[in-house]
Parts: structure tokens; sequence; C-alpha cells
């Protein structure tokens, strides 16, 4: 080290009136010393305040400018170093090294660049600033198609010089995709895919790229999909997996890109990796499973690619994914019914499942978890049965099959998702009379409803509970409905309902309050008088939404009639 004062001392003289030869042997000693003590090193190269020199060594002309930038590529791997390189000057002549046709300098300035951009404010100001990104991108067009293994050292590093210099950073983001780097990086992807190091920075890359939601459409109309999907089929090692597992999820975000990845044949991977990982109890494998049969449920959001899986139904996909819900693995229970929820999305898929007898297979499911059972599980297999429920064809099958009776099994849960669920379905179920009278005279179900009206920390759970109560008396029209809900004091919901910010909540509340006066008036004189009905009803009289003033004026002559 006392070795490494005179060599600083010596490039002090030297570096001013630039002897070639001495100077290059303190610059040597200078790197050899960084390779024994980087820290160390570093920090007696601040003191000397030999850095401000360093700029006029960065010259085209300089014959040691490639040195000098592995110098600074060097100490630029300690965090105090970069402000301080920033400080001396060094970005601006860097990036004019970025013009050179010499390839050492060029992976030297690169690495240097790269270096001091890293986790940097001021490093990464500093580039932009000096036009730095633009260079690098048109070196990377240049360059994508050259495959010797210098070159791809090269491309590696500038991958990684602009990862550095836009991680976690969305206006630097923006401004590498408006310059097109996503395209010029799909084609790198392609070219090099045997290369480890490069394909990886490509990853990294689209990892951070892809969160920016204006690169979604890029990415759209690149071949990614198929280059991905490629990739992931040569993988054997977890961590490489995850790693396109980690751009994958943000990519399949995007509807267009969810339909390219199904036609480039992810979902028969994904199956596999279900197939291989599913009895294993090892971290990694639990995680892929999970990672896999999360992303399988995604692509199916897309209403396209959610259809071309579907097949009518005789889809080898969907037929694989119908045989997750009686498996013991409790994430594929939920994958497939969060599937089955997904496919459940227009009336012709609702209708071939329930005539297939997707229900009972829920059901079996749902009565595995009844007691201390899965939270997720149960939400998600309520919420396939929800959809279901929809086409009219559907309401008659699935009562007659006991979905009421399972579902009624939750009506003890806690958990509000499950709760808002549950009423979603039940709500969906009773638009039969018999099926709401037969549920409008169940004491525990109005009473549980009641309670939940009053959930003011949950809105959602707050409303269905409502509009099931309304729709018990509506579908029903029946007096011991009437009378059940009456006596379970849930009539002050429907008069508050009545002035629900939503029209439908209002029309809702506002026709059962009008059956209530039609049919038993008698049980309700009081009620009338304590909570100010007619008030609230003449009020929305003059309501602007006219559907809701009509049905006021019609609630209104029949409470007046009756009272």
């Amino acid at each position: 080290m006392d070795n490494l004062s005179d060599t600083l001392k010596k490039l002090k003289i030297t570096a001013v009136d630039k002897t070639e030869d001495s100077l290059e042997g303190c610059l040597d000693c200078l790197l050899q010393a960084l390779a024994q003590n980087n820290t160390e090193t570093s920090e007696k190269i601040q003191a000397s305040g030999i850095l401000q020199l360093f700029a006029s060594l960065l010259t085209p002309q300089s014959s040691c400018k490639a040195k000098v930038a592995n110098i600074i590529a060097e100490v630029a791997k300690n965090e105090f170093m970069r402000i301080p390189c920033v400080d001396a000057g060094l970005i601006s002549p860097l990036v004019q090294l970025l013009n050179s046709k010499d390839q050492e300098v060029l992976l030297q300035t690169g690495r240097a660049l790269g270096n001091i951009c890293y986790d940097s404010h001021e490093g990464r100001s500093a580039v932009d600033q000096a036009g730095g990104a633009q260079i690098v991108i048109d070196h990377l067009r240049s360059l994508c198609s050259i495959t010797d293994p210098a070159n791809e050292k090269l491309l590696t590093v500038f991958c990684g010089m602009l990862m550095n210099y836009s991680n976690e950073n969305d206006s630097l983001q923006a401004q590498l995709i408006n310059m097109g780097v996503i395209p010029t990086l799909v084609k790198l992807l392609g070219i090099h895919c045997q290369n480890a190091a490069l394909t990886e920075m490509c990853l990294v890359a689209f990892g951070n790229l892809a969160e920016l939601e204006s690169s979604k459409e890029q990415f759209a109309s690149t071949n990614i999909a198929e280059e991905l999907v490629k990739l992931f089929k040569k993988q054997i090692e977890h961590d490489k997996r995850e790693m396109i597992f980690e751009v994958l999820a943000p990519l399949a975000e995007n509807d267009a890109i969810k339909l390219q990845l199904v036609e480039a044949g992810l979902v028969e991977c994904l199956l596999e990796i279900v197939q291989q990982k599913v009895d294993s109890d090892k971290e990694d494998d639990i995680t892929e499973l999970k990672t896999g049969s999360d992303l399988m449920v995604l692509l199916l959001l897309g209403d396209e690619s959610m259809q071309k899986l579907f097949e009518g139904g005789k889809g080898s996909v969907f037929q694989r994914v119908l045989s997750w819900i009686p498996s013991n693995n409790h994430q594929l229970q939920l994958a497939g019914a969060l599937a089955i929820a997904n496919f459940a999305r227009n009336d012709a898929n609702c209708i071939h499942m329930v005539d297939n007898g997707i229900v009972e297979k829920l059901m079996d499911l749902l009565d595995r978890h009844v007691e201390d059972g899965n939270v997720t599980v149960q939400h998600a297999a309520l919420s396939a049965l929800r959809n279901l429920a929809i086409p009219v064809i559907n309401k008659a099958k699935m009562l007659s099959a006991g979905v009421t009776e399972a579902v009624l099994k939750f009506l003890k849960s806690e958990m509000p998702p499950v709760q808002f669920k549950l009423l979603g379905t039940l709500r969906m179920l009773i638009d039969a009379q018999e099926a709401a009278e037969q549920l409008g005279k169940n004491v525990k179900l109005v009473e549980r409803l009641v309670e939940w009206c009053e959930a003011k920390d949950h809105a959602g759970v707050m409303g269905e509970s409502n509009r099931l109560l309304s729709a018990l008396i509506r579908h029903s029209k029946s007096k011991d409905v009437i009378k059940t809900i009456v006596q379970s004091g849930g009539i002050k919901h429907l008069v508050t309902m009545a002035t629900s910010e939503h029209v439908i909540m209002q029309n809702e509340a506002l026709v059962a309050l009008a059956l209530i006066a039609a049919l038993e008036l008698e049980c309700l004189h009081k009620e009338v008088q304590d909570l100010a009905f007619l008030d609230v009803v003449s009020k929305l009289r003059s309501h602007e939404n006219k559907s809701v003033a009509q049905q006021a004026s019609l609630t209104e002559q029949r409470l007046t009639v009756e009272s």
C-alpha cells in the first residue's frame, strides 16, 4: 500500500505531462491494487484528488483511455465513489467514448457508466443529461446479430448498464421504451438464447420494463411470447424458471399478450409443471406449483384466451383444470375453482358446465372446507358457483342440486370475502318464487342478513345483504317472508337502502317496500310511524332518475292507502 501512495504521486505528475510509458505503468499498478483490496484503494484514490485528472485521460486521442475507464469501473463498485465520479466530471467524457470503434474501450466504458449508475440518482441524471442511453441502444441494435463471445460480452455489459440506469425509475424506463429498447431486447433474446449471461440480463430488463403500463403495447407487437415460451421449455433449473415467471406474470396482465402466450404453448408447459410438482414437498417445487397455477388462472382472465382454452368444454386444458378440483392439494383446488369462475364468464360456457356436473364437484370441494376450511378455497368455489348461477336456465338446476344448502353452511363464516360471495350466490339463485320463499322464512339466514346490513366496515357485504333482503321479498311476494323480516328488524335497512346512492338499489328497496305495504301492513303500522317511512319515500318522488321517482310515487300511494 505504501507503493500505492508513490504510484498516486507519480500519476499526478505523469497525468499532466502525459508521459505514455510511465503513465501505463502507474495505471497497471492501480488496477493491481484495486484487485487486491478494492475498498481501501478506492478510498486512497478519492483522498489523492486524482479522479479530477482522469477526465483528461479519457479523450479519444488518449492511448490509455480503456485502462482509465476500467479503473473507474472498479472504483465505482463502491457506493461512496459514485457521486465523486460524477463530481469529477467523468460522465461526459465517458459518454463521448461510447462513440469509439474499439471493443475494449466500449466494454470498459459500459462497465464504468453502469457501475456509476447503480442505485445512484446523481449518476443516472448525469448519464441522462449526457445522452448516454440512446448511444447504447444504437450499439445494441447494430451489434445485435453478431454472436462471437467478445461481442456477446459487450452486449451483456450494455444491457446491464441500461438496467442500472433505469432500475425502479419510471421516467427513465419510459425514456428507454420511447427509444425503442423493447423490440431490440426481444431480438437479442432470440438470437443469443444460448448465452446464459446475456439471456439473464435480457430477462432482468424485461422484468423491470414490464411493470410499466406503457411497455405492454410495445411488448405485444414483438414475438416476446414465443421467445419466452421457447426459453422456458429449455430451462431445468428452478431459479431460471423463476426469472422467466417474473417476466411472464406482469406481461400476462395484457389481454393481447395472454392470447399470444396461449398460442405459443405456455399452457402446456404450466400443466406439465403442475403434474411434476403436485406431490412434492420441496419448497422450490411448492413455489413453482403455486406460480404456475396462478399464471394459468391469469391467462384465463382474457376473454379470447379463455374461450380458446375452453374449446366448447371439450378442450384438454379445461378437462385438466377440472381434475384439479377434487385434488388433495389446496393450491390446486384454489386454482381449479378460480379457473372455473373465469371460464364461467358467458352464458354458453356456464350452461355447458352445469350440464356436465361441475356444480357437484364444487359442492364436494366446499364440503371439504366447512370446518376450519381454507378461506381462499371457500371464496373461490363460491365465486365459481355465483358465476354459474347467472344464466336463468341454470338456476333451477342448481337449486335442485342442493346449492343453497351447501352455501348456507358458510353462514357462520366471519370472513367478509366469503360472506360477500355467499350473499352473491344466494341472490343469483332466488329468482324463483319457491326458492325465495323457502330462504325468506329461514330465520337464521334473515337474522344474519340483518346483522350484516350493519357491517359498516365492509361496504360490499352490507350492500349485498340489503339487496338479498329486498330480493327475498320481491321474488317471494310472501306474507310469511315479510313477517320474518319485520320480526328480525330488517325493515329499517330497506328504508335506508331506498336512500342509497346506487339507483338500482333504491329501486329494489322501493319495490320491496311497496310489496310490504300491499301484503302486510297490519304488522307494520308502528314501523311506518317510527321510521319516517313516508318522508323517505316522498323525497324520492322528485329524484332525478325517472324510474326511481316513478317507483317512489307508486310506493307512496300504496303506503298512504293502507295507513
